[in-house]
């Protein structure tokens, strides 16, 4: 099974990003997304961006993603 998780782009240098996922930041691979921007959205996968998301979907995804880490608290 495979992970991605939803994070926003705050830096963006080449190919490289920096992405925040719950206040952690964290270095990313944007190579598979040229068009990529700072500030969108994207799905986060072993480091690297592999799809854009909407803020939307991306917003609810991470609450959906609190809700589940409080149940198993």
């Amino acid at each position: 099974m495979c992970l991605a998780a939803p994070a926003r782009i705050t830096k963006i240098e080449g190919e490289r990003g920096w992405v925040e996922v719950g206040g952690v930041v964290r270095e990313a691979n944007l190579q598979l997304l040229p068009e990529a921007k700072v500030r969108d959205y994207v799905l986060l996968h072993a480091g690297f961006a592999i799809q854009k998301l909407d803020e939307e979907e991306a917003e609810k995804t991470l609450r959906i993603l609190r809700e589940i880490a409080e149940i198993g608290n």
